[in-house]
């Protein structure tokens, strides 16, 4: 793309702080049919050393950056920008390193150790968070006619994990009390604020579009605000992560930066990141309307009796739930964006065209366009609560990247695919069937900017099966 189309897409209000990234990029596509495309994606100078990056758009050249061969992931977590690590103790924690250094690998592999060694804990554990949820959610549209469901929900991400990793203690049960998820929301949000628009969430008018350039996007915020926070999630992970940061010592890491790396982890890859899922998860269930909410409930709940309950056995023939959240990972990706570097000169090919990317330039891929490409899904904008069912269904799931690889691989130490890809589509699956034993169907209102999530109707479930 030349540079009188970029300043004309800017000067005709569509560029990412005044229409959002999802317009902006379906206003190219629309308008010049291209599916690679050069472009400046923010934050501005200041904060990013170089912000033009390579646009991929389409399904089929989206895996290039997942191929270790032919990107480098040093740095690129966020995109063209890496927060200082002021943030994280002065530590790169693993979401900035490649995996060709060794402390990913010495890393990723204490995580799955770990999990692995939970997985039995992981099912009653977050049953118990799931009735505390509900309950509070039912009380709620019982007494008001509406539930907020973000607050619990947030609660729940947190403590899951945070039993996990740190020896089956509760958030709640530390000086964190209650005020663990909006300490680590404060502190993500500082990080990745040159990133954010409070255009797009529909908190600013566009005629302020020039200060939050400014202030967000060529600045950002500094660390010190969020020191005190900072200060006290380490203390926490420090005392209460013994098991986890022991084993990392004994794996030759120090164990300060086994503390930063956890608590980076725990708190921004994973609790964080649920909580921004599971409103996401719920919103297109609720959305998919009362014929799919009882077929859901009629799998679930013949499976959970045959099975004697929500076991790992009766998770894996739940075949329309599978399909459900794998169909909302499509939908709506909970990472929109990716980033690599070229390693070489390199030749990207999509459905009808390629591109030449030269070494050192940055590649990026929008997810939301890559999973919802129309040359592999039919009506890609459609929610089909069974697109992955069937033999048809599995092939499809190849072209599901949310968890940064595609959906039929699982992750390694030595590559960049999301380490708790698996526990959060199992800890997904477990919410999806214990809310249809309760309940039959229900109805809500979503913000899609903010995630916010209000159940307005809960019918109780009326059969076992």
């Amino acid at each position: 793309m030349d540079c009188l189309s970029l300043v004309r897409l800017r000067i005709g209000g569509t560029s990412f702080t005044s229409k959002g990234s999802t317009n902006f990029f379906r206003h190219v596509w629309k308008n010049t049919g291209l599916q690679f495309f050069r472009v400046n994606m923010p934050p501005g100078p200041w904060v990013s050393k170089d912000p033009r990056v390579i646009v991929l758009l389409d399904g089929k050249s989206f895996p290039v950056l997942f191929d270790n061969s032919k990107v480098e992931k040093k740095n690129v977590f966020v995109g063209t920008y890496m927060p200082s690590t002021s943030f994280t103790g002065g530590i790169r924690v693993c979401s900035y390193l490649d995996p060709s250094e060794q402390k990913h690998h010495i890393f990723k592999s204490l995580l799955f150790s770990t999990l692995a060694s939970r997985h039995k804990d992981i099912i009653p554990m977050f049953q118990e968070g799931l009735q505390g949820l509900f309950s509070e959610v039912e009380k709620q549209v019982k007494e008001t006619g509406r539930g907020d469901f973000n607050p619990p929900s947030d609660n729940l991400s947190l403590e899951i994990f945070f039993r996990i990793f740190c020896d089956d203690q509760k958030p709640t049960d530390t000086i964190l009390g209650s005020d663990g998820p909006s300490i680590i929301k404060k502190w993500v949000i500082f990080q990745i604020s040159p990133l954010q628009s409070l255009v797009e969430r529909g908190g600013l008018p566009k005629f302020l579009i020039p200060i939050e350039d400014l202030v967000l996007h060529s600045i950002g915020l500094p660390s010190f605000l969020v020191k005190g926070n900072y200060k006290k999630l380490y203390e926490v992970f420090s005392t209460s992560g013994k098991t986890f940061l022991d084993k990392a010592e004994s794996e030759g890491m120090k164990r300060e930066e086994a503390i930063h790396q956890l608590l980076f982890f725990a708190s921004f890859n994973s609790s964080f990141g649920v909580s921004q899922w599971f409103p996401a998860l719920m919103y297109w269930i609720a959305s998919a309307g009362e014929i799919l909410h009882r077929e859901l409930a009629r799998e679930i709940r013949s499976v959970v009796k045959s099975e004697g309950g929500v076991t790992m056995n009766a998770i894996n023939k739940m075949v329309l739930t599978k399909s459900v959240i794998l169909e909302t990972f499509r939908i709506e990706p909970p990472v929109p964006y990716q980033y690599g570097r070229a390693k070489s000169d390199l030749v990207i090919q999509s459905h009808d065209a390629e591109f030449k990317v030269k070494k050192g330039e940055m590649i990026f891929g929008f997810q939301p366009f890559a999973t919802n490409d129309p040359k592999i899904f039919s009506d890609p904008d459609k929610f089909k609560g069974n697109r992955f069912v069937g033999e048809k269904g599995k092939e499809l799931m190849k072209y599901v990247y949310w968890s940064n690889g595609k959906n039929i691989d699982d992750p390694t130490p030595d590559d960049k695919q999301c380490a708790g890809k698996n526990i959060v589509e199992l800890l997904s699956a477990i919410m999806v069937a214990e809310f249809f034993l309760r309940y039959d169907t229900f109805t809500v209102d979503y913000e899609a900017g903010t995630k916010k999530l209000t159940i307005k109707s809960l019918k109780k479930a009326t059969s076992s099966g």
